[in-house]
Formats: structure tokens, C-alpha cells, sequence
């Protein structure tokens, strides 16, 4: 049987969940650094203790919960579906089980792990479900999982020093393959212009709809400027991903960074500070795609359906959002092939 992991962030399952999962968060410097190592506990408890009433209000807002581990799970079953299409169950060894290891909420990476060494499986294909890779976030889960992979086996495996997108840690008897980045995996690509355009049929333009219709704003999740600035290659991916986009579309584009927080300084420019720029010179239709994320969450749901919509009405524009990708058929298809490339 072959393992595959898919990684992510996790995020709350209720209310009652979600200073735990912000501790776990703010207290991981693999992700943001705050002052000294000894203060960046007592300094994340601060920041969660100032963030806490209006991030519950917000969870509130989407259904008093993350819905990442139920999209996360669904993505695993139809990928695990996909995989096991037409390998009779007899050859065992051709078999693929995939799982989902979470980094800051349940199901946790060690309890993942745990589970994966109960079941004596030794070939493990890992991807983490952020297709442009950053330190913070596909780094932080992979060199999580090897620590707990070495917990478990009593043999310290670490990432390579430099950064690879693809290697392969062998550390007998098992296996562990890794994609760290797929920014410009092609069926992963046609995924999102399929939900681009798609997207542009909520514009009009004149008595008929009109291909491309509006401009579309490219959000991403934020870093801190620090990451970027000693070699991480997150935004350089990022562009990637939107080059091969623009490679089979003809669209007038803009990028911008959100879910910025803690005081350091963060990439530019923010989602806020683009919809204000862009409402100033006059856009009346605007299509937002989050380009990091792959699955809906807080950063979807309440940060542009909500906060970011809201903005843009009182500047008289309509903002629209593309669908997630989700368990977009397509970009299943992608994470499929990115699985069999390895076996």
C-alpha cells in the first residue's frame, strides 16, 4: 500500500476551538517571528488575547467553524477514489490510501503519523496543499512531519538545505517523496481558469456577457517582507502560477496580499489597499481569485465574501469571488497526476 499526505493548515472545527488553534498558530516561528524565541509565547497570547473576540465573531459569521477539514477530507476521498480507479484490491502493494495531516488543528500531523506507522506502510508521497511553496507554510508542515517521522522511527530525517521542490528522503525500511511546490502544474492551472471562467459570467457587459469582462485581482495570503527578503520563493511562484494563466487567457490582472497580522511588515500591496486603487481609477466589476488557497476558509469566506465585498460596495463596485477549486474534478485530476509522477 502507498500513503499519501496531504498537508494543511487546519483550522477550527467550533468556537470553543479557536484560541487553541490561534495558540498553536501565533506560537510556531516557522510562521512569524514575534521578538525573542523566549517571548514569542508570552508575546503570541498577547496578540491572541487582542484577536480573540473578533475572530470568534467572524467564525460566527461562517458557521461558527472552519470548514477546511471537511473540504480537506473530501478532497482525500476523491482523490484516494481517482487513484484507486481500476487497481484490483488483490495487489495490495498498488493500493493508495491518502490521508491529511493538519498543522495547527486536528487531524493533528503526530496523530497522522501515528496512524500511518500503525498501519506499516512505508511509502509515503507527501504534498503539501499550498501549490506555491513559502517556508511558513509547505516548509513548516514538511519539517513538522519529518520530526514526527523521526520521533516515531528513532532516525532523524531532515529537509535538504536548499530548497527543492521535489526530493526523496530514504530512511529504511520506508520511503518519503516529496512535491513541495506544483505553482505551475498544468491540470492545476486549467483548474483555475476553469473557475475563472466560470467566474466571469457573473459580469455583463452591455446585452451580452462578455468572455473577460472585468479585471481580475490575484489575492494571496500575505508573508512577512523578512521571508521574501532572505530568499523565500513564494512571491516569485506566485507570479509563476499567474504567468502560465496568463499563457491561455487574455486578462487585464492586479496581485495583492491579504490576512496580514502581527507587527512586522507584510507583503504589498494589501487586498484592502488594491480594491481602494482600483475603485479610485474608476473599476466598477472586479473578480477576485485567491490564488494561494485551494480549499474555502476564513480567508474566503469571511475575508472577501464579507469584509472585502463589503468594501467594495461602498465604493460602488461589484466584487465577485471564483469558486474554490475544492473538489473541482480537474484539479483532482491534478493531485493525481502529481501522485503517480512519483510512484
Amino acid at each position: 500500500m502507498i500513503a499519501v499526505v496531504l498537508l494543511n493548515m487546519g483550522g477550527p472545527d467550533s468556537l470553543q476551538a479557536v484560541k487553541p488553534f490561534l495558540n498553536n498558530l501565533f506560537s510556531d516561528r516557522d510562521i512569524i517571528k514575534i521578538g525573542p524565541s523566549f517571548l514569542q509565547k508570552p508575546l503570541a497570547s498577547f496578540i491572541i488575547k487582542m484577536k480573540l473576540k473578533k475572530t470568534l465573531a467572524a467564525y460566527q459569521l461562517i458557521g461558527g467553524k472552519s470548514p477546511l477539514k471537511e473540504i480537506t477530507s473530501q478532497q482525500a476521498s476523491a482523490l484516494e477514489t481517482l487513484l484507486n480507479d481500476g487497481i484490483s484490491s488483490a495487489v495490495n502493494n498498488r493500493l493508495y490510501k491518502v490521508f491529511i495531516a493538519m498543522r495547527y488543528w486536528h487531524p493533528l500531523t503526530e496523530e497522522t503519523v501515528a496512524e500511518i506507522n500503525r498501519l506499516g506502510i512505508i511509502k509515503i508521497i507527501i504534498i503539501p496543499l499550498y501549490p506555491q511553496y513559502s517556508h511558513a507554510t509547505s516548509g513548516s508542515s514538511i519539517k513538522k512531519l519529518l520530526n514526527e517521522f523521526s520521533a516515531a522511527t528513532g532516525r532523524k530525517m531532515v529537509m535538504p538545505k536548499e530548497y527543492q521542490r521535489v526530493f526523496t528522503i530514504q530512511s529504511p525500511p520506508c520511503t518519503l517523496h516529496f512535491i513541495a511546490s506544483w505553482y505551475d502544474q498544468p491540470l492545476y492551472i486549467e483548474a483555475l481558469i476553469e473557475k475563472i471562467n466560470k467566474g466571469m459570467g457573473s459580469f455583463i457587459s452591455g446585452s451580452k456577457e462578455s468572455k473577460y469582462a472585468a479585471p481580475v485581482l490575484f489575492s494571496a495570503h500575505s508573508l512577512p517582507q523578512k521571508f521574501i527578503d532572505e530568499g523565500d520563493p513564494y512571491v516569485l511562484e506566485t507570479k509563476g502560477t499567474i504567468e502560465e494563466i496568463l499563457r491561455k487567457t487574455n486578462i487585464d490582472w492586479h496581485l495583492s496580499y491579504q490576512s496580514k497580522s502581527g507587527p512586522v511588515k507584510w507583503l504589498e500591496p494589501s487586498t484592502e489597499d488594491m480594491i481602494t486603487r482600483l475603485a479610485k481609477k474608476g473599476i466598477k466589476n472586479l473578480l477576485v481569485v485567491p490564488i494561494s488557497f485551494v480549499s474555502d476558509h476564513i480567508e474566503t469566506l469571511y475575508e472577501i465574501d464579507i469584509l472585502y465585498k463589503g468594501m467594495a460596495r461602498k465604493f460602488g463596485m461589484n466584487l465577485q469571488r471564483v469558486e474554490s477549486l475544492n473538489t473541482s474534478p480537474k484539479f483532482i485530476e491534478a493531485l493525481a497526476d502529481i501522485v503517480k509522477r512519483c510512484v
